[in-house]
C-alpha cells in the first residue's frame, strides 16, 4: 500500500535518497529540512504517515512526534535512528510512535514499515466512519447491508424487478445471504402486505416436502387426522421462498414445474385442484445449469424458474462491506448482550480484511458474536477472535520455488488454477468459468482433461 509520506530530516542528502527510493514505490513525497515547520503542513494538509529522524536540529523527533500526537492522535509517525541507539527509541515510542526504522535504512523494510502504518491509518478511519454509517445507514428490505459494487449492482436488480411477478433464482456461495435478498424483495414488491412463507428443499424426505408443498387431504397418509393447505396454498397473495432448491428431489421436479404451469396444486391424497397466486423465489448454492446438462436437475423446470438470476457475491468479493457488517453485528450482539462494546480497532479490521471467510456472512456474523461474548474492553481486540482468524495468512498458487529445475510448464500452471479455483468456489462451473474468463463448454474441456490426467 502506497499513500502520502511527510519525510523530516535536517540532512538534505537523506532526504533527497529517501525521497527518490520511496517515490520510485509507489509514495508521494513531501520533504522538509526544518522540523518546526512540519506541524503547520500537517494541518493544513492531508497525510497518511510522517517518516522523522529522531536526532535534528532545532527540534527532535521525540518532541515532532509529541505534538504530531497531541494534534493529529490518529496519524501514524514512523521514527528513523541510528542501530543501537534504543533509549530514544524506547522515548519515541512512549510519545506515541507508530514504529521505527534503524539506519542505515534498508529500502524494503522501509517501505513494509510504511505500508504497514498507511494501511493501519486507513483502516482506523474506517472503522471510524463505520460506526457513522451503520447508525445513519437506510437499510434496505430486509435487513440488507453493504454499498460495495457488487451490493449495489444486487439493490439495482432488487428494485427493477421487485414489482414484477416473474420467477427469481438467487444463486450464491452458503451463507452470502440468500434468503435476507429474498425477504427484500418481498417487501418491496406490491406483494409486501401477504405472507412470505419459506422452506428449505433439502431439509425434509420427498413424501413429506410434496405434503408440505401441495397440501394433503383428510387420510391421505397414517398420520393425516385432518386436511392441511399446501404452503403454495398459505402463500397465496405473497412470495413462496424455495430454499436449495437444487437438492429437490427429481421425483417431485414435475409435479413443481406442473404447479408453476398451472398455477394451482392438487393436494396429495384430493381429489380437486386448489389455485394460487404467488411469486416464486428460489435459492441455490449449485451449478444448476451443470445439474441440467448432467440430466441430475429437469431442464423445463430450470427455465420456468429462472425468469430472473441474481448473483448474490461471496463476502470476500465485497471490500468494505466486511467493516461494515462487522460494526453492524458489534452494534446488535453487544445491545442483546447488555455489554458496552462500540467497534473494533484497526488490527482486528486488518485481520477481518485479509481473511477469506469461506463461511461467507454467516461465518461473519458467528465470529463477531463469539467475540463480542468474551472481550472484556471497548473496541474488540485481536485475542477475542477466533484462533483460525488469528492465525489466518493468504494463500497462494505456488507455480515453483528459486530452483530452476522446478519450473513447470504452462499447462501444469494452468491445471493447478483451475483446480484451486474449483477449490474455492466449492464445484460451482457457472462461478468458475466467470472468475477463469472461460465459456462453460471450455471450462467443461478442460476439466475433463484434467481427470483424464489422473487428477
Amino acid at each position: 500500500m502506497s499513500g502520502r509520506v511527510l519525510l523530516v530530516d535536517d540532512d538534505p542528502s537523506m532526504v533527497a535518497l529517501l525521497s527518490l527510493h520511496l517515490t520510485r514505490r509507489g509514495f508521494k513525497v513531501t520533504s522538509l529540512t526544518d522540523p518546526q515547520a512540519a506541524l503547520p503542513l500537517l494541518m493544513e494538509q492531508p497525510f497518511d504517515v510522517v517518516l522523522t529522524d529522531l536526532h535534528m536540529s532545532g527540534l527532535s523527533g521525540t518532541e515532532l512526534c509529541e505534538r504530531v500526537v497531541a494534534n493529529l492522535p490518529d496519524l501514524p509517525v514512523v521514527v528513523m535512528t541510528a542501530f543501537g541507539n534504543m533509549q530514544t527509541v524506547v522515548a519515541a515510542l512512549r510519545a506515541g510512535a507508530y514504529d521505527f526504522i534503524t539506519k542505515p535504512v534498508e529500502v524494503d523494510d522501509l517501505v513494509h514499515t510504511l505500508s504497514r502504518a498507511v494501511q493501519n491509518y486507513h483502516l482506523k478511519g474506517e472503522v471510524v466512519r463505520l460506526t457513522k454509517v451503520v447508525a445513519e445507514s437506510q437499510r434496505l428490505g430486509g435487513g440488507l447491508l453493504g454499498s460495495s459494487p457488487p451490493m449495489r449492482k444486487v439493490y439495482d436488480l432488487l428494485t427493477r424487478i421487485a414489482d414484477s411477478d416473474a420467477s427469481v433464482i438467487i444463486n450464491g456461495e452458503s451463507g452470502t445471504g440468500k434468503e435476507l435478498v429474498a425477504r427484500a424483495l418481498h417487501e418491496k414488491s406490491r406483494r409486501a402486505s401477504g405472507p412470505f412463507v419459506a422452506i428449505n428443499c433439502a431439509a425434509m424426505p420427498e413424501a413429506l416436502l410434496e405434503s408440505e408443498l401441495f397440501g394433503h387431504a383428510r387420510g391421505a397418509f397414517t398420520d393425516a387426522k385432518a386436511a392441511r393447505a399446501g404452503l403454495f396454498v398459505q402463500a397465496h397473495g405473497g412470495t413462496l421462498f424455495l430454499d436449495e432448491v437444487g437438492e429437490m428431489p427429481l421425483g417431485l421436479q414435475p409435479k413443481l414445474l406442473r404447479a408453476l404451469q398451472e398455477r394451482s396444486v392438487r393436494p396429495v391424497g384430493g381429489d380437486h385442484e386448489v389455485s394460487f397466486d404467488v411469486r416464486v423465489v428460489a435459492a441455490t448454492n449449485r451449478d444448476l445449469e451443470g445439474m441440467v446438462e448432467e440430466n441430475r436437475f429437469r431442464e423445463d423446470l430450470y427455465y420456468r424458474l429462472n425468469v430472473v438470476q441474481m448473483e448474490l457475491p461471496p463476502l470476500r468479493a465485497r471490500g468494505g462491506d466486511i467493516l461494515l457488517l462487522a460494526q453492524h453485528f458489534v452494534e446488535h450482539f453487544a445491545a442483546r448482550a447488555n455489554k458496552r462494546v462500540t467497534g473494533l480497532n484497526e488490527t482486528v479490521a486488518e485481520r477481518l480484511m485479509s481473511y477469506s471467510w469461506p463461511g461467507n456472512v454467516r461465518e461473519l456474523r458467528n465470529c463477531i458474536e463469539r467475540a463480542v461474548a468474551v472481550t472484556v474492553t471497548e473496541h474488540l481486540a485481536v485475542e477475542d477472535l477466533p484462533e483460525k482468524i488469528r492465525a489466518y495468512r493468504a494463500s497462494h498458487v505456488v507455480v515453483a520455488s528459486g530452483d530452476p529445475s522446478e519450473l513447470t510448464t504452462l499447462e501444469e500452471v494452468e491445471r493447478r488454477y483451475i483446480l484451486r479455483v474449483m477449490e474455492e468456489v466449492k464445484g460451482n462451473k457457472s462461478l468458475a468459468a466467470q472468475i477463469l474468463g472461460l465459456d462453460r463448454k471450455t471450462l467443461y474441456r478442460k476439466l475433463d482433461r484434467i481427470k483424464g490426467s489422473g487428477e
